[in-house]
Protein backbone atom coordinates (compact mmCIF):
# COMPACT_ATOMS: atom_id res chain seq x y z
CA UNK A 1 0.00 0.00 0.00
CA UNK A 2 1.16 3.53 -0.73
CA UNK A 3 1.01 6.65 1.43
CA UNK A 4 -2.33 7.72 -0.07
CA UNK A 5 -3.90 4.49 1.16
CA UNK A 6 -4.86 3.44 4.65
CA UNK A 7 -5.74 0.10 6.19
CA UNK A 8 -8.45 0.32 8.84
CA UNK A 9 -8.11 -2.48 11.41
CA UNK A 10 -11.27 -3.13 13.35
CA UNK A 11 -13.27 -6.05 14.67
CA UNK A 12 -14.38 -7.79 17.82
CA UNK A 13 -12.78 -7.00 21.15
CA UNK A 14 -10.49 -9.86 22.11
CA UNK A 15 -10.20 -11.17 18.55
CA UNK A 16 -6.55 -10.15 18.13
CA UNK A 17 -6.36 -6.63 16.73
CA UNK A 18 -3.28 -5.85 18.83
CA UNK A 19 -1.50 -8.91 17.45
CA UNK A 20 -2.41 -7.81 13.93
CA UNK A 21 -1.05 -4.29 14.51
CA UNK A 22 2.22 -5.65 15.93
CA UNK A 23 2.60 -8.00 12.96
CA UNK A 24 2.13 -5.10 10.55
CA UNK A 25 4.68 -3.01 12.44
CA UNK A 26 7.14 -5.88 12.02
CA UNK A 27 6.47 -5.65 8.26
CA UNK A 28 7.41 -1.95 8.32
CA UNK A 29 3.96 -0.40 8.56
CA UNK A 30 3.17 2.78 10.47
CA UNK A 31 0.34 1.78 12.81
CA UNK A 32 -1.73 4.06 15.05
CA UNK A 33 -3.90 2.47 17.74
CA UNK A 34 -7.33 3.70 18.87
CA UNK A 35 -7.41 6.69 16.52
CA UNK A 36 -10.67 8.69 16.33
CA UNK A 37 -12.06 8.05 12.82
CA UNK A 38 -12.33 11.76 12.07
CA UNK A 39 -8.54 12.00 12.26
CA UNK A 40 -7.76 9.37 9.61
CA UNK A 41 -7.58 11.90 6.77
CA UNK A 42 -5.28 14.18 8.76
CA UNK A 43 -3.01 11.24 9.58
CA UNK A 44 -2.75 10.31 5.90
CA UNK A 45 -1.87 13.88 4.97
CA UNK A 46 0.83 14.03 7.67
CA UNK A 47 2.29 10.71 6.54
CA UNK A 48 2.15 11.48 2.82
CA UNK A 49 5.91 12.05 2.63
CA UNK A 50 6.80 8.77 4.34
CA UNK A 51 7.35 5.51 2.43
CA UNK A 52 5.62 3.43 5.11
CA UNK A 53 2.19 1.91 4.58
CA UNK A 54 -0.36 3.27 7.06
CA UNK A 55 -2.78 1.37 9.28
CA UNK A 56 -5.11 2.56 12.02
CA UNK A 57 -6.83 0.51 14.71
CA UNK A 58 -10.39 1.66 15.39
CA UNK A 59 -12.82 -0.16 17.64
CA UNK A 60 -15.56 0.31 20.22
CA UNK A 61 -13.03 1.57 22.78
CA UNK A 62 -13.43 4.90 20.98
CA UNK A 63 -16.96 5.21 22.35
CA UNK A 64 -18.93 7.89 20.52
CA UNK A 65 -15.95 8.51 18.22
CA UNK A 66 -16.48 5.05 16.73
CA UNK A 67 -19.88 6.09 15.41
CA UNK A 68 -18.09 8.52 13.05
CA UNK A 69 -16.33 5.67 11.24
CA UNK A 70 -18.73 5.31 8.30
CA UNK A 71 -18.74 9.05 7.58
CA UNK A 72 -14.97 9.31 7.96
CA UNK A 73 -14.39 6.46 5.51
CA UNK A 74 -16.71 8.15 3.03
CA UNK A 75 -14.79 11.41 3.41
CA UNK A 76 -11.55 9.63 2.46
CA UNK A 77 -12.87 8.99 -1.04
CA UNK A 78 -13.52 12.69 -1.55
CA UNK A 79 -9.89 13.36 -0.58
CA UNK A 80 -8.63 10.75 -3.08
CA UNK A 81 -7.40 8.54 -0.24
CA UNK A 82 -8.21 4.88 -0.78
CA UNK A 83 -8.88 2.59 2.14
CA UNK A 84 -9.18 -1.09 2.95
CA UNK A 85 -10.88 -2.59 5.99
CA UNK A 86 -9.46 -5.56 7.89
CA UNK A 87 -12.01 -7.08 10.26
CA UNK A 88 -10.68 -9.43 12.94
CA UNK A 89 -13.35 -11.82 14.18
CA UNK A 90 -13.68 -14.85 16.44
CA UNK A 91 -16.46 -17.09 17.67
CA UNK A 92 -18.44 -16.12 20.75
CA UNK A 93 -17.05 -19.17 22.55
CA UNK A 94 -13.45 -18.16 21.82
CA UNK A 95 -14.04 -14.55 22.88
CA UNK A 96 -15.70 -15.54 26.16
CA UNK A 97 -12.83 -17.90 26.90
CA UNK A 98 -10.25 -15.16 26.25
CA UNK A 99 -11.99 -12.57 28.41
CA UNK A 100 -12.35 -15.08 31.23
CA UNK A 101 -8.66 -15.96 30.96
CA UNK A 102 -7.58 -12.31 31.24
CA UNK A 103 -10.24 -11.54 33.87
CA UNK A 104 -11.08 -8.31 32.09
CA UNK A 105 -14.63 -7.16 31.32
CA UNK A 106 -15.87 -6.67 27.79
CA UNK A 107 -16.01 -2.95 26.83
CA UNK A 108 -19.80 -3.15 26.26
CA UNK A 109 -20.56 -5.60 29.07
CA UNK A 110 -21.62 -3.14 31.74
CA UNK A 111 -23.17 -5.02 34.64
CA UNK A 112 -24.25 -7.90 32.41
CA UNK A 113 -22.46 -11.05 31.23
CA UNK A 114 -19.46 -11.11 28.90
CA UNK A 115 -21.65 -12.73 26.24
CA UNK A 116 -24.10 -9.82 26.44
CA UNK A 117 -21.29 -7.39 25.67
CA UNK A 118 -20.15 -9.54 22.73
CA UNK A 119 -23.69 -9.64 21.34
CA UNK A 120 -23.99 -5.85 21.53
CA UNK A 121 -20.64 -5.41 19.82
CA UNK A 122 -21.56 -7.81 16.98
CA UNK A 123 -24.73 -5.84 16.33
CA UNK A 124 -22.84 -2.55 16.33
CA UNK A 125 -20.15 -3.83 13.96
CA UNK A 126 -22.28 -5.77 11.47
CA UNK A 127 -22.26 -3.04 8.79
CA UNK A 128 -18.50 -2.54 9.06
CA UNK A 129 -17.92 -6.28 8.82
CA UNK A 130 -20.10 -6.47 5.72
CA UNK A 131 -17.97 -3.78 4.06
CA UNK A 132 -14.63 -5.33 5.03
CA UNK A 133 -12.05 -6.23 2.39
CA UNK A 134 -10.45 -8.84 4.66
CA UNK A 135 -12.07 -10.90 7.41
CA UNK A 136 -9.82 -13.03 9.61
CA UNK A 137 -11.22 -15.63 11.99
CA UNK A 138 -8.79 -15.99 14.89
CA UNK A 139 -10.90 -18.52 16.82
CA UNK A 140 -8.50 -21.41 16.30
CA UNK A 141 -5.30 -19.39 15.86
CA UNK A 142 -2.63 -18.71 18.46
CA UNK A 143 -0.66 -15.47 18.40
CA UNK A 144 2.09 -16.88 16.19
CA UNK A 145 -0.38 -18.33 13.68
CA UNK A 146 -2.24 -15.02 13.46
CA UNK A 147 1.02 -13.18 12.84
CA UNK A 148 1.90 -15.64 10.07
CA UNK A 149 -1.52 -15.13 8.49
CA UNK A 150 -1.01 -11.36 8.44
CA UNK A 151 2.37 -11.86 6.81
CA UNK A 152 0.79 -14.04 4.15
CA UNK A 153 -1.80 -11.40 3.33
CA UNK A 154 0.26 -8.23 3.49
CA UNK A 155 3.79 -9.30 2.62
CA UNK A 156 5.17 -7.41 -0.37
CA UNK A 157 7.14 -10.47 -1.51
CA UNK A 158 4.39 -12.03 -3.59
CA UNK A 159 3.88 -11.07 -7.23
CA UNK A 160 0.39 -12.53 -7.24
CA UNK A 161 -2.59 -10.33 -7.95
CA UNK A 162 -4.84 -12.56 -5.86
CA UNK A 163 -3.89 -14.87 -3.01
CA UNK A 164 -6.33 -17.69 -2.39
CA UNK A 165 -6.42 -19.46 0.95
CA UNK A 166 -8.17 -22.81 0.49
CA UNK A 167 -9.36 -23.81 3.96
CA UNK A 168 -10.71 -27.29 4.65
CA UNK A 169 -13.09 -27.60 7.61
CA UNK A 170 -15.62 -29.87 9.26
CA UNK A 171 -19.25 -28.75 9.41
CA UNK A 172 -19.53 -30.38 12.84
CA UNK A 173 -17.13 -27.70 14.12
CA UNK A 174 -18.85 -24.78 12.38
CA UNK A 175 -18.35 -22.86 9.14
CA UNK A 176 -15.27 -20.55 9.23
CA UNK A 177 -16.43 -17.00 9.87
CA UNK A 178 -13.80 -15.57 7.52
CA UNK A 179 -14.90 -17.62 4.50
CA UNK A 180 -15.57 -15.62 1.34
CA UNK A 181 -16.78 -18.70 -0.54
CA UNK A 182 -17.98 -22.03 0.85
CA UNK A 183 -17.88 -25.36 -1.02
CA UNK A 184 -19.82 -28.32 0.39
CA UNK A 185 -18.14 -31.69 -0.28
CA UNK A 186 -20.69 -33.81 1.53
CA UNK A 187 -22.16 -34.99 -1.78
CA UNK A 188 -19.02 -37.16 -2.20
CA UNK A 189 -19.01 -40.74 -0.84
CA UNK A 190 -17.44 -40.64 2.62
CA UNK A 191 -14.17 -42.64 3.09
CA UNK A 192 -14.99 -42.72 6.79
CA UNK A 193 -17.19 -45.77 6.11
CA UNK A 194 -14.34 -47.73 4.53
CA UNK A 195 -12.51 -49.44 7.45
CA UNK A 196 -9.01 -49.29 5.93
CA UNK A 197 -9.40 -45.58 5.06
CA UNK A 198 -11.05 -44.40 8.26
CA UNK A 199 -7.81 -43.83 10.26
CA UNK A 200 -6.16 -42.03 7.33
CA UNK A 201 -6.70 -38.42 6.18
CA UNK A 202 -7.18 -36.61 2.90
CA UNK A 203 -3.42 -36.03 2.81
CA UNK A 204 -2.86 -39.77 2.39
CA UNK A 205 -2.78 -41.06 -1.18
CA UNK A 206 -5.32 -43.90 -0.71
CA UNK A 207 -7.92 -41.45 0.63
CA UNK A 208 -7.14 -38.81 -1.99
CA UNK A 209 -7.45 -41.32 -4.81
CA UNK A 210 -10.71 -42.63 -3.37
CA UNK A 211 -12.22 -39.15 -3.11
CA UNK A 212 -11.03 -37.90 -6.50
CA UNK A 213 -12.24 -41.04 -8.27
CA UNK A 214 -15.73 -40.86 -6.78
CA UNK A 215 -18.66 -40.34 -9.14
CA UNK A 216 -18.91 -36.87 -10.72
CA UNK A 217 -15.99 -35.43 -8.69
CA UNK A 218 -13.66 -34.74 -11.63
CA UNK A 219 -16.48 -33.10 -13.59
CA UNK A 220 -17.41 -31.04 -10.55
CA UNK A 221 -13.83 -29.88 -9.99
CA UNK A 222 -13.37 -28.90 -13.63
CA UNK A 223 -16.59 -26.89 -13.67
CA UNK A 224 -15.83 -25.28 -10.32
CA UNK A 225 -12.35 -24.28 -11.45
CA UNK A 226 -13.82 -22.59 -14.52
CA UNK A 227 -16.40 -20.81 -12.38
CA UNK A 228 -13.81 -19.71 -9.85
CA UNK A 229 -11.48 -18.29 -12.51
CA UNK A 230 -14.37 -16.22 -13.86
CA UNK A 231 -15.12 -14.95 -10.36
CA UNK A 232 -11.42 -14.26 -9.72
CA UNK A 233 -11.34 -11.75 -12.55
CA UNK A 234 -14.18 -9.83 -10.91
CA UNK A 235 -12.57 -10.01 -7.47
CA UNK A 236 -9.33 -8.56 -8.82
CA UNK A 237 -11.17 -5.82 -10.70
CA UNK A 238 -12.76 -4.88 -7.38
CA UNK A 239 -9.31 -4.62 -5.82
CA UNK A 240 -9.42 -7.81 -3.77
CA UNK A 241 -5.98 -9.17 -2.93
CA UNK A 242 -6.85 -12.05 -0.62
CA UNK A 243 -9.65 -14.59 -0.69
CA UNK A 244 -10.63 -17.51 1.53
CA UNK A 245 -12.36 -20.48 -0.08
CA UNK A 246 -13.69 -22.79 2.63
CA UNK A 247 -14.14 -26.44 1.64
CA UNK A 248 -16.24 -28.46 4.05
CA UNK A 249 -17.15 -32.06 4.78
CA UNK A 250 -18.59 -33.59 7.95
CA UNK A 251 -15.44 -33.84 10.07
CA UNK A 252 -12.81 -32.00 8.05
CA UNK A 253 -10.62 -35.09 7.84
CA UNK A 254 -11.09 -36.87 4.51
CA UNK A 255 -13.10 -35.31 1.67
CA UNK A 256 -12.56 -31.61 2.32
CA UNK A 257 -8.82 -32.13 2.82
CA UNK A 258 -8.40 -34.09 -0.41
CA UNK A 259 -10.50 -31.63 -2.42
CA UNK A 260 -8.65 -28.61 -0.97
CA UNK A 261 -5.29 -30.09 -1.93
CA UNK A 262 -6.53 -30.87 -5.44
CA UNK A 263 -7.97 -27.37 -5.92
CA UNK A 264 -4.70 -25.82 -4.76
CA UNK A 265 -2.85 -27.82 -7.41
CA UNK A 266 -5.34 -26.94 -10.13
CA UNK A 267 -5.31 -23.23 -9.33
CA UNK A 268 -1.50 -23.20 -9.13
CA UNK A 269 -1.22 -24.82 -12.57
CA UNK A 270 -3.87 -22.71 -14.27
CA UNK A 271 -2.72 -19.99 -16.71
CA UNK A 272 -2.71 -16.37 -15.67
CA UNK A 273 -6.16 -14.82 -15.72
CA UNK A 274 -6.35 -11.80 -18.02
CA UNK A 275 -2.57 -11.33 -17.68
CA UNK A 276 -2.88 -11.59 -13.92
CA UNK A 277 -1.93 -14.39 -11.57
CA UNK A 278 -3.25 -16.12 -8.48
CA UNK A 279 -1.32 -17.95 -5.79
CA UNK A 280 -2.86 -20.59 -3.56
CA UNK A 281 -2.25 -22.49 -0.37
CA UNK A 282 -4.23 -25.25 1.30
CA UNK A 283 -4.77 -25.04 5.07
CA UNK A 284 -6.63 -27.68 7.08
CA UNK A 285 -8.41 -26.17 10.07
CA UNK A 286 -9.85 -29.28 11.68
CA UNK A 287 -7.39 -31.95 10.69
CA UNK A 288 -6.48 -33.90 13.82
CA UNK A 289 -9.58 -32.89 15.80
CA UNK A 290 -11.56 -35.99 14.88
CA UNK A 291 -10.42 -39.07 16.78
Amino acid sequence: MSSNEVLVITGMSGAGKSTVSHALEDLGWYVVDNLPPSMIASLCEMAAKTPSAIAVVIDVRGGEFFDDLTKSLSDLGELNISRRILFVDASDEALVRRFEATRRPHPLQGTDRILDGITRERSRLQDVRAAADFVIDSSSLNIHQLEVKIGEIFSEDSDSDLRVNILSFGYKYGIPVDADLVMDCRFIANPHWIPELRPLTGLDKPVSENVLSSANVQEFLTKYQSLFETMAVGFMQEGRKYLTLAVGCTGGKHRSVAISEELAKRFANSPQINSRSISTQAVHRDLGREV
